[in-house]
C-alpha cells in the first residue's frame, strides 16, 4: 500500500508538472501601480474573457489573459491582434512572469492544478474555428475567399496598411515606399510572400495571412516583453523590453532600469529641468560615462541630440528631447551582437515615446555615505587613461603637451571634454602639438621668453597637479638649477622643483609671466634614482626650432620683466589646459 501511494504521489506530481509546462498567459500590458492596473483591468473585463491581474515586480502590475495551451494562445494572440482588441505588442508570458494574483480577488490562477484554458472549455471565438483532420488536429481560424480578403483590407487603416508594408520590406520581399498604398509593387510583393509561403498567390492578404505576417514580423522581439510603458515620476511613456529590465532606483535626471533577463539589456530614462545651456551641457555630461563607449556618431542640434557609443561588447543609444524647459528621452544599453534586433527595438521605441507634464523631481533620491565623485547620478563616470597638462600657444587654440601622456589613447581631448587631434609627436623630444577638433578661442597663449634665463632664477609650474578634480592649474615653485641637462644636453634646462605627475606638458613660467619652456615627465635613469626634485624643460630655442620646420610659429619676448606670482596664477589659468588620454 505505501509503495501505491507512493507511486499515486509521483504520477500527480508529473502531472501538475506537465500542466504548468503547458500553462501559458497572453500579457496585454503593464502599469506602474495597483490602482490604473485595475482601472485598466475593469475595462478589458467588459470585452474580454479570462482576464486576470498579476503583480510583476516590486512596482509594476501585469494584465493577462489565460491560461490557455500554448497553440490556442498562439492562435487568441493572432486572432485578437488583428481584431484590434489588444495591442499589437501584447506576448506570450510565462506563469513564472508573476508574482502574485490581485484580479479576481481571492483568485490563485497562479497554481499549476487549476489546468489551461484550451478551444474546446473556452468560450466561443469571435472568428470561426476550425478543427483540421490532421494526426494532430489544432484549432485555426478559417481564411477567406479572395472578395473576402479585400473586403477585409478596406477597412484597414493607413498606419495597419504601412505596418503590412513595413513587415513584407523586413522578409524581403517589398523595397520601395512606405506609403499605406497598395499598388502594383505592393501586390507584388504580397504574391511573393503568398508562393514563399505556401498560399495562394493572390496578391491579396487574408486575415490569417496579415497575422501570419505581422507575427513573424514581431518574432524578432520575442523573449523581450516589448509594452508601452508609463513612468509617472520621469513623465514618460514608451515601449520597454519588460522581461529583461525592471525599475532599480531614481537618480535624477535618470530613472534606472536594471537588467533582469540573460540579454544583458539595460535602460535609463532621461527626465530634467533646465536652460539650453544645461540641455547642452548634458549632451557633454553623457558622453564621459563609463557606459557610453567613446567609438560612434554624436550629433547636437538645438532641441534634439542623439549618442551612439559602440565597444566590443555594448552598443549604447542616448537620444534627448529639449522643450518648453525641459528635457527627456532614453539610454538603452543592448549588446553588440544583435545588431537588427537593436534597430528595430529603437524604432518601436522611438515611434511609441511621448511625453507627459513636468519632469524627476531632483529631490526623489536620498543621499548615502557612498557617494562618490566617480559617480553621476548612480552612473559611473568613464576615467582616462593618462592626465596631464598642456597650454595654448596660438589664438586658435593649439596645444603643446608632452607625448608620454599620449602613448596608447584612442582619443585625446582637451578640457571639458573637447575632442582634440594629435598633430605632431616628437618622442625624442617628448614633444607633442593638438588641435582642437572645432574652433576654440583661448581667454590668453603662451609668451616665450627668448633671453638666456638667470642661472639660480626662480621658476614657476603651472599644471593639473591632481588631474581634473580641482578645476583649475596648480602653481609650484622652483628654481633654475642648470641651463642643460645632466650629460651636458643644451635642449633642456634641469629644475630644482617638486612637481606632479599632472603637471607634466605644463608651461615653466619665469617672474615675468613668459614662458621658459616645457617640463619633461619625471627622468628615468637606468639603474639610479635621482632626487625627486630633479625635473627637466625642453627650453624655448629647441621648441621654436621644431615648431618652425612645421610652419607653425610662436609668440616671444626678449626683455626679462617680473609680475606678481598672483598675477602669475591668474596668467596660468588662462593659458593652461587639462589633457587627457582615454
Amino acid at each position: 500500500m505505501r509503495q501505491l501511494v507512493l507511486a499515486l504521489c509521483v504520477w500527480m506530481l508529473g502531472v501538475v508538472a506537465a500542466l504548468a509546462q503547458d500553462r501559458v498567459w497572453i500579457q496585454i500590458e503593464a502599469q506602474p501601480s495597483l490602482r490604473e492596473a485595475e482601472d485598466a483591468l475593469r475595462g478589458y473585463a467588459n470585452v474580454l474573457p479570462d482576464v486576470a491581474g498579476f503583480q510583476l515586480n516590486a512596482r509594476w502590475y501585469g494584465i493577462a489573459m489565460g491560461p490557455y495551451d500554448r497553440a490556442d494562445a498562439e492562435l487568441r494572440l493572432a486572432r485578437l491582434r488583428v481584431q484590434g482588441v489588444i495591442p499589437t505588442d501584447s506576448y506570450l508570458a510565462e506563469p513564472a512572469r508573476f508574482i502574485r494574483q490581485f484580479w479576481p480577488i481571492g483568485a490563485n490562477d497562479l497554481d499549476p492544478a487549476r489546468g489551461v484554458i484550451t478551444a474546446q472549455n473556452a468560450p466561443a471565438p469571435t472568428l470561426e474555428v476550425a478543427a483540421e483532420t490532421t494526426e494532430a488536429p489544432q484549432p485555426v481560424i478559417a481564411d477567406e475567399t479572395p472578395q473576402q480578403a479585400r473586403a477585409a483590407e478596406n477597412i484597414l487603416s493607413r498606419d495597419e496598411k504601412r505596418l503590412l508594408q513595413t513587415a513584407l520590406a523586413a522578409e524581403g520581399f517589398y523595397n520601395s515606399t512606405i506609403d499605406g498604398l497598395f499598388g502594383r509593387g505592393t501586390r507584388a510583393s504580397m504574391s511573393a510572400w503568398q508562393a514563399a509561403n505556401g498560399f495562394e498567390e493572390t496578391g491579396v492578404l487574408t486575415t490569417l495571412q496579415r497575422a501570419a505576417l505581422i507575427r513573424s514580423y514581431n518574432s524578432i522581439l520575442d523573449g523581450l516583453g516589448l509594452v508601452q510603458t508609463t513612468d509617472f515620476e520621469a513623465g514618460i511613456s514608451m515601449k520597454m523590453p519588460l522581461e529583461q529590465i525592471a525599475l532599480k532606483e531614481y537618480e535624477p535626471p535618470f530613472a534606472h532600469y536594471e537588467a533582469t533577463g540573460s540579454e544583458g539589456i539595460s535602460m535609463s530614462l532621461i527626465s530634467q529641468e533646465g536652460s539650453r545651456a544645461r540641455f547642452q551641457g548634458l549632451f557633454n555630461v553623457l558622453q564621459t560615462l563609463d557606459v557610453v563607449p567613446t567609438q560612434g556618431p554624436r550629433e547636437l542640434s538645438r532641441n534634439v541630440f542623439t549618442i551612439t557609443g559602440i565597444d566590443g561588447m555594448r552598443h549604447t543609444t542616448v537620444e534627448v528631447r529639449y522643450e518648453d524647459g525641459v528635457m527627456k528621452g532614453f539610454m538603452l544599453v543592448w549588446p553588440n551582437n544583435d545588431e537588427t534586433r537593436l534597430r528595430r527595438v529603437l524604432q518601436e521605441m522611438r515611434s511609441s515615446f511621448q511625453t507627459l507634464p513636468g519632469a524627476l523631481d531632483p529631490t526623489i533620491a536620498v543621499p548615502d555615505e557612498n557617494q562618490s565623485i566617480d559617480l553621476l547620478a548612480g552612473l559611473e563616470i568613464r576615467q582616462p587613461r593618462a592626465e596631464a597638462t598642456g597650454f595654448y600657444i596660438d589664438a586658435a587654440g593649439t596645444v603643446l603637451t608632452a607625448t608620454e601622456t599620449l602613448a596608447s589613447c584612442e582619443r585625446v581631448s582637451l578640457g571639458d571634454g573637447i575632442d582634440a587631434d594629435i598633430v605632431l609627436a616628437d618622442v625624442d623630444l617628448g614633444l607633442a602639438m593638438l588641435r582642437p577638433r572645432r574652433a576654440i578661442t583661448p581667454i590668453d597663449y603662451a609668451t616665450f621668453q627668448a633671453a638666456v634665463p638667470r642661472l639660480r632664477g626662480e621658476v614657476a609650474a603651472a599644471g593639473f597637479s591632481y588631474g581634473g578634480d580641482l578645476g583649475a592649474p596648480t602653481l609650484t615653485l622652483g628654481t633654475i638649477a642648470d641651463l642643460r641637462g645632466l650629460n651636458g644636453e643644451d635642449t633642456v634646462k634641469r629644475l630644482e622643483l617638486l612637481a606632479e605627475p599632472g603637471d607634466s606638458g605644463g608651461p615653466i613660467f619665469d617672474l615675468g609671466g613668459a614662458v621658459l619652456g616645457l617640463l619633461r615627465p619625471a627622468p628615468e635613469a637606468a639603474g639610479q634614482i635621482l632626487p625627486q626634485n630633479v625635473r627637466f624643460a625642453l627650453d624655448t630655442e629647441t621648441i621654436r626650432d621644431r615648431l618652425a620646420a612645421e610652419g607653425v610659429a610662436i609668440r616671444e619676448v626678449s626683455v626679462p620683466a617680473r609680475m606678481d606670482p598672483v598675477e602669475i596664477a591668474a596668467l596660468a589659468d588662462d593659458i593652461t589646459v587639462l589633457v587627457q588620454c582615454w
